[in-house]
């Protein structure tokens, strides 16, 4: 991997981790439509550490309020129905599903998941259906002419359900197209939730599937499947465009609507199976190199 190759990686990293539009995705299509070869499941899970680190940043007085909360409910110095040390366990119930899946499917992962083909068609699908979540939740919010206003739910009323729902909702990332916000997000609005909590939640139960991710990967990259430099490099960029796009995206999504990145999704989708199917693009570019 070029030096230029990984400053667009990571730029295109950076952009899309915390849009609902699928960071995997993007890279792959990156690599695929520059001619490059694909850069592969372990680069992406190191560069996302990158922007995980952006989260850590930006969300640091929740996540130590948390934290604080949580060790302090296991030795009985803040009770267990403290809103913050429950958000602690529900962090860790919504991460196993993709712990346990990411583990029983780590070669399809780096393999067949990977295909065009099937990139397009999660485009697409995920796309409309964020597209469903997100008129749903217009329209609690703004009521109708036959309609009241409807309360949709905080992160206050977020149980363990909801949360292994959440946990479940990640998990469909693992599947390159998916987009872990745009999953979970959308799974968030599904349940009744505000786009601001779903949105939170969904950057808080990424930091332990995505960093241990990472860290995992790693070993990839000591034995030389993945190169140093730029791959460093790549994260670096990823961390600062990051943290400029969460912070962007938490203001964005008070006022607006998701649908801008639906179309985006469906009309990026419908191009990548025309140009598959029209043999302009092959569903495996690039795989075939090291």
């Amino acid at each position: 991997m070029s030096w230029l190759e990984s400053l667009i990686l990571g730029l295109v990293q950076g952009l899309t981790e915390f849009l609902p539009i699928s960071s995997s995705a993007h890279l792959r299509l990156t690599a695929a439509f520059a001619g490059w070869h694909d850069p592969g499941a372990a680069f992406t899970a190191i560069t996302q550490i990158g922007t995980e680190t952006a989260v850590l940043i930006y969300f640091r007085k929740d996540i130590a309020r948390i934290l604080s909360a949580w060790f302090g409910s296991l030795f009985g110095k803040v009770p267990r129905s403290d809103h913050d040390a429950q958000m602690g366990w529900l962090v860790i119930v919504g991460s196993i599903p993709i712990g346990v899946l990411g583990v029983t499917f780590k070669d399809h992962i780096e393999g067949p998941f990977r295909d065009l083909r099937l990139i397009a068609t999660t485009l697409i699908v995920m796309g409309i259906v964020l597209g469903i979540a997100d008129r749903l939740a217009a329209r609690d919010e703004t009521g109708g002419k036959h309609r009241a206003v409807r309360h949709r739910k905080g992160l206050k009323e977020l149980g363990v359900k909801d949360g292994l729902i959440f946990g479940v909702c990640q998990a469909m990332a693992l599947i390159p197209g998916v987009s872990r916000s745009g999953a979970t997000i959308s799974g968030g609005l599904l349940m009744g939730y505000t786009r601001e909590a779903a949105a939170r939640y969904s950057f808080l139960l990424a930091i332990p599937a995505v960093l241990a991710s990472g860290v995992f990967e790693l070993k990839e990259a000591g034995e030389g499947h993945v190169s140093w430099g730029p791959t460093i490099f790549a994260t670096i960029v990823a961390f600062l465009v990051g943290y400029a796009v969460i912070a962007w995206f938490m203001k964005f999504i008070t006022t607006k609507s998701f649908m801008p990145f639906v179309y985006y999704r469906i009309l990026l989708g419908i191009v990548l199976v025309v140009l598959v199917s029209m043999g302009v693009l092959s569903p495996h570019a690039g795989e075939s190199a090291g």
